[in-house]
């Protein structure tokens, strides 16, 4: 388990140990409080294929995250130590096939790194995190106006719950080999019906205010390089990508429906 920390990494470990799979759950500190029975830290930097190396023994599937300048190396130490499966976290863009794009090109290229290292793959493509809606929350603290990008595209966010259960069981099969699986939600939102579900779980009365496109590009690249930014105006502003479209995968998958955004931020009151 790459990414063991992460949105989806966190639930996956969560969802293994529930199995009574046997985990390794990798971190780059190796340092992770309160895991489940099963479960086993390990250090391991993906930038640094040699630190991920002795993790990779007895290991029969991998859960892999994208992106990182070590993946070709560590998919070769993984075949060697032979480990059978691997699940790729991608992204919906990598359908598109704009290696141009900053985004879309580094998820494409980590699944063509993974198809051609010889383990049987599945990749999981799914759309935007409901869990992006916690960036909202230092405004939310702040005040009732909150400000959000690109006001007027409509986007089927999935939990990353659901993402990993999905996972599981492309880990644990080999029904979904040489698939790769687009992940949503249940509902296409406007970011104004998020915050508007925000503010009725957490009893305030949130305004949305929709910021016109150069005021959306100066505070997305306060936090985030420019190529980034470009690859997120080229989807939702020039249209390049579309996630309003709601699949049936979680359902098909886990035979279950995934979770609605309402259900998502009542499990996530707190974080706001």
């Amino acid at each position: 388990m790459t990414g063991a920390t992460g949105n989806v990494g966190a639930e996956l470990v969560r969802a293994l140990a529930e199995a009574g799979q046997p985990t390794r759950a990798m971190s780059r500190s190796g340092r992770m409080d309160g895991l489940p029975p099963g479960v086993t830290a390990v250090a391991g930097d993906l930038n640094r294929p040699e630190t991920v190396r002795q993790a990779l023994g007895g290991v029969r599937a991998m859960f892999l995250m994208p992106g990182y300048g070590g993946q070709r190396q560590i998919l070769a130490d993984a075949r060697a130590a032979g480990v059978e499966r691997i699940v790729l976290l991608s992204g919906k863009s990598a359908g598109t096939g704009d290696t141009g794009n900053a985004v879309a090109g580094y998820l494409i290229d980590a699944e063509n790194a993974v198809r051609e290292s010889g383990p049987a793959w599945t990749f999981l493509r799914p759309t935007s995190f409901m869990s992006n809606a916690l960036q909202l929350a230092d405004q939310i603290r702040k005040g009732d106006e909150v400000r959000v990008p690109f006001p007027d595209v409509r986007t089927a966010d999935v939990d990353p719950h659901d993402i990993a259960q999905v996972a599981l069981r492309a880990l644990l099969s080999d029904e979904y080999t040489g698939r790769a699986l687009e992940v949503t939600g249940p509902e296409a939102l406007l970011p104004a019906d998020r915050v508007r579900v925000l503010g009725e779980v957490l009893g305030r009365d949130l305004r949305t205010v929709g910021l016109a496109p150069e005021e959306a590009r100066a505070e997305l690249e306060a936090r985030m390089p420019k190529p980034y930014v470009d690859a997120f105006f080229s989807f939702f502003v020039d249209g390049t990508l579309d996630e309003s479209e709601v699949l049936p995968t979680v359902r098909e998958v886990t035979g279950r429906e995934p979770r609605t955004f309402e259900q998502w931020v009542r499990a996530h009151a707190e974080g706001f």
